[in-house]
């Protein structure tokens, strides 16, 4: 388990989670002895903080992400510039675009975005699946991506650290919402390599909402 603020990794570390808090981090065999009853989940990898993406508005207002049945015209990938503006838009194909942009994000560890959203049906995409959205100054640096780890450290593209090693009171805020995400890969190190496309599980606020099959 990967912190995200400089905390060592904590080797077979865990998360309780109670709803959507987070009653508990530490060592899976200690939580596991303190709730027996507790339903278990177990993923390979590395469990970290939920991650932040900075390109909200240009992955969610500003590119059409294609239906499946799509693909053999438009492909897979996102369109955004030329390729957007010849697609015939209406606010519904929008908001479909947005929920799978969304899709992907989750599937990156995504629990956030950041940048000002003012199209209703893109809103309306980020608020159903429970993202949040934060403020941020300027576009950011570097190429527009899904991967929020693309050239940045694990530490930068955390939305909040894990809290302390422990119980946490049931009134605790801030990282004690059970918003996290597992990568199938040994290290951080390796995260860092092979990016949040690793990602096999995000759950934001309780709620598992991506799952690899």
């Amino acid at each position: 388990m990967l912190a995200g603020d400089g905390r060592p990794p904590l080797p077979g570390g865990a998360v309780l989670v109670d709803g959507r808090r987070l009653a508990a981090v530490g060592p899976y065999d200690v939580l596991a002895d303190a709730r027996p009853a507790a339903r278990t989940r177990r993923w390979p990898g590395v469990l970290t903080p939920g991650l932040l993406n900075p390109h909200g508005p240009e992955l969610l207002e500003q590119a059409y992400h294609p239906d499946p049945r799509e693909a053999d015209e438009l492909g897979s990938e996102p369109l955004t510039g030329e390729a957007l503006a010849a697609l015939p838009m209406t606010e519904a194909r929008r908001g479909a675009g947005a929920r799978r942009g969304v899709q992907r994000l989750l599937a990156h560890g995504v629990v956030a975005v950041a940048g000002d959203l003012w199209r209703p049906a893109v809103v309306d995409a980020v608020h159903r699946a429970g993202l949040s959205v934060e403020q941020r100054s300027g576009r950011p640096a570097g190429p527009v991506t899904l991967d929020p780890l693309a050239g940045r450290s694990l530490a930068e593209a955390i939305l909040l650290p894990l809290p302390p090693e422990g119980a946490l009171p049931p009134d605790a805020t801030g990282g004690a919402d059970a918003t996290f995400a597992v990568f199938d890969v040994p290290d951080e190190a390796a995260l860092v390599e092979r990016g949040a496309a690793t990602c096999v599980a995000t759950v934001l606020a309780g709620r598992l909402v991506h799952r690899r099959r």
